[in-house]
């Protein structure tokens, strides 16, 4: 589906009114999970389930590593099967979003190799390193040359795929499918929530009754997690107030059929559109290749814009409540390594309630579209999760939502202009 499709086909659904795609996410549908060994993750677990009303018993602690990596086996052993246990013995709650607290680990390693699998792997290695070392160090024709550097890149083609590094992913993504018994971990699964999917539900591999909402709270420090729940409390009381800012590179396209960067610059375009029906706010839309500098941005309260890999700018006066999504390729990559600065980070760090980002390489097709995003959540009706999980195409990958996942920052604003 290319982007003006998409742009229409959004605007017809949010015109729907009380015709919806799915029920708003309520407090009672959420089990949160926080890390038994960090007395700050429980802390703040009990302090959201008191501001949002959510039941006593929705609440699971797991004994997990407070780093932001875990294996796999410690995923399955210490994450998955407590919670597995958990639907197990209260199969008459209905839990439709898992929300993750600060001390939960990012990300989730690829299986560990076997014996066998460990000695091909130092077999190809060993393989590339020698021929390595005859392109560097020896006199070849060009013809032998050129075998050589294909030969390299086959080998390294093969080390990537042993190493099972498509097997990776964000813990978040890739717990919204623990409904599931068994699927291909290689790479990515469609979304069945996703709007672009539509047509295509009878093709996927899973529906909407096997996937979970997952949102996270986390950031540098608990005081920030704290923050974001009582910013997000405030805007939703007295409406999210400033400006909307969207940072594209190029000028919107008369071609329809985009793909790749292009269609994702296309989709910031319409995200400001959008956001100029369906908002009061003063939108800003910067066509050009450099990003907003610092002091560019006051007052914000919605953001959308890329390219900046690992490297915030400072150029926001964050409104509280606001909203920040940059699209780059690691800016999720880390909550918590001092001095980075990583886009994600650095916004809860100066006051964004929510974000979203990668834990890793994503590609760009592994983002949410910014229209599809920024719309629903104008729409008032959606929550920040459900808004995320309609815009987001894959899952069983790297992306994540951190923010909390019954946010409304609209819901008390008549929509339109």
């Amino acid at each position: 589906m290319n982007c003006k499709s998409l742009l229409i086909l959004l605007i017809f659904l949010l015109c729907l009114g009380k015709v919806r795609i799915c029920f708003a996410l309520q407090a009672e549908e959420i089990l949160l999970i926080a890390n038994r060994n960090l007395s700050s993750s429980i802390e703040l677990a009990k302090y959201y389930s008191k501001k949002r009303q959510i039941p006593a018993e929705n609440l699971l602690t797991v004994n997990m590593s407070d780093q932001e990596d875990c294996s796999r086996e410690e995923y399955q052993r210490q994450l998955l099967e407590p919670l597995r246990k958990f639907f197990t013995h209260h199969q008459g709650t209905k839990i439709r979003c898992l929300l993750l607290f600060y001390g939960i680990p990012l990300r989730v390693a690829a299986p560990e190799l076997s014996q066998p699998q460990w000695q091909e792997l130092e077999d190809l290695k060993h393989t590339r390193k020698q021929i390595d070392w005859q392109l560097e160090n020896r006199q070849l024709t060009k013809e032998q040359t050129r075998k050589r550097v294909q030969k390299s890149k086959q080998l390294a083609a093969q080390i990537n795929k042993l190493r099972l590094t498509g097997q990776r992913a964000a813990v978040d993504s890739e717990i919204a499918l623990m409904l599931n018994e068994a699927y291909p971990l290689d790479k990515w699964q469609p979304n069945p929530f996703f709007i672009g999917f539509k047509k295509q539900q009878d093709k996927l591999l899973f529906n909407k009754d096997q996937v979970l909402f997952v949102s996270r709270l986390d950031g540098s420090t608990p005081e920030i997690v704290r923050r974001m729940i009582d910013d997000s409390l405030y805007a939703e009381k007295n409406g999210l107030q400033g400006q909307a800012y969207f940072d594209a590179r190029w000028l919107l396209p008369e071609k329809k059929n985009l793909t790749g960067y292009a269609l994702y610059d296309a989709s910031i375009h319409n995200a400001a559109a959008i956001t100029e029906k369906l908002s009061s706010l003063p939108v800003h839309l910067d066509q050009q290749e450099r990003l907003l500098q610092p002091g560019e941005a006051p007052q914000a309260a919605l953001y959308c814009g890329w390219y900046s890999l690992g490297r915030y700018v400072d150029a926001f006066d964050w409104q509280r409540g606001a909203v920040g999504y940059h699209i780059a390729s690691g800016e999720c990559t880390t909550l918590k390594k001092p001095g980075s600065q990583v886009w994600c980070k650095r916004m809860l760090e100066e006051g964004v309630a929510a974000t979203v980002g990668p834990v890793a390489e994503p590609y760009v097709q592994g983002f949410p579209l910014p229209e599809l995003f920024f719309g629903f959540l104008l729409d008032g009706y959606y929550t920040l999760a459900e808004s995320y999980f309609l815009s987001m195409p894959y899952l069983s990958w790297q992306m994540i939502l951190v923010g909390d996942p019954l946010y409304r920052p609209f819901r008390n604003v008549t929509t339109g202009k």
